[in-house]
């Protein structure tokens, strides 16, 4: 599968643009659109750069996401499962009580655990309260 327009949206939204490197609120340092590989301090993109590493970002994470599943799974379901994977770690999504929840059969019960991944840095964090509301709607087909 592919993230939709959708979830590309919907990353670029909450991830923003940066086209020189800065440290997120968990000390990593980040450029584009919340790309995190081989960024040092003092590097600077162009958004032509920033918008080919989202769409490279966006490939790798539909593969590690898809890699998750046996079967298909709905559309908005993967496209959540892909914004939420870029912003914690396919590490981190693959072991969360949401993908446990889903593999259950628990769809509500899953999207009710988008709510709990609101931290950075050990801080509960706005954006992210709202992020992970959106990421919740779009699981259950509700953008």
């Amino acid at each position: 599968m592919k993230p939709s327009k959708k979830c590309i949206d919907l990353v670029k939204k909450f991830e923003g643009c940066y086209l020189k490197a800065y440290k997120c609120p968990a000390k990593v340092w980040t450029i584009g659109y919340g790309h995190t590989g081989d960024v040092t301090d003092g590097m600077k993109i162009t958004q032509e750069q920033a918008d080919i590493l989202l769409a490279n970002d966006m490939t790798e994470f539909s593969i590690k996401v898809s890699n998750l599943f046996k079967k298909d799974i709905q559309q908005c379901q993967f496209d959540a499962f892909v914004s939420f994977s870029f912003n914690v770690g396919i590490g981190a999504f693959s072991k969360s009580t949401l993908l446990k929840k889903f593999r259950a059969g628990d769809i509500e019960g899953a999207a009710k655990e988008f709510a709990r991944w609101n931290k950075g840095g050990g801080k509960v964090l706005k954006g992210l309260v709202r992020r992970r509301a959106e990421e919740a709607k779009l699981f259950l087909g509700q953008v």
